[in-house]
């Protein structure tokens, strides 16, 4: 499940990184070509620090959902063999809620989760302050 997440995110940053490369201006190219810079310099110089907006927005969409990991694909595959092997945080509190009908306990782990995607997300935003000089909340 973790390749299968990993390449289908792998796909979508990569689609968001050649529309920025796509959207850096030209002229900047071609000016740093008439000033002799070679092509790693031209990286280093114009192309990195271009995408590091599209690199912390990426980077924010990815710890919002650090800890949601497509309890979907796990409750698909649920059965009364493995259902001890494949609990995953969102089917724990799927089952403790549904099952079980502990409505106080499920609610309260969520409300947990959401607090720690809030706190690493001020993390990644402090970071972004600190490298960029500016932050995206």
């Amino acid at each position: 499940m973790w390749l299968w997440l990993t390449w289908k995110n792998l796909g979508w940053a990569a689609i968001m990184y050649i529309a920025a490369i796509a959207s850096i201006d030209e002229q900047m190219y071609e000016a740093a070509k008439v000033d002799g810079a070679t092509r790693m310099q031209m990286i280093r110089i114009i192309t990195i620090p271009s995408l590091l907006p599209t690199y912390f927005v990426l980077l924010m969409l990815n710890i919002a959902n650090f800890l949601s990991n497509g309890m979907e694909q796990y409750f698909v595959f649920q059965n009364a063999f493995n259902k001890d092997y494949i609990q995953v945080l969102d089917l724990y509190v799927y089952n403790l809620a549904m099952a079980s009908g502990a409505y106080s306990v499920s609610t309260a782990l969520s409300i947990l989760k959401s607090v720690i995607s809030v706190i690493l997300l001020c993390i990644a935003n402090g970071s972004s302050k600190w490298i960029r000089g500016e932050g995206f909340i």
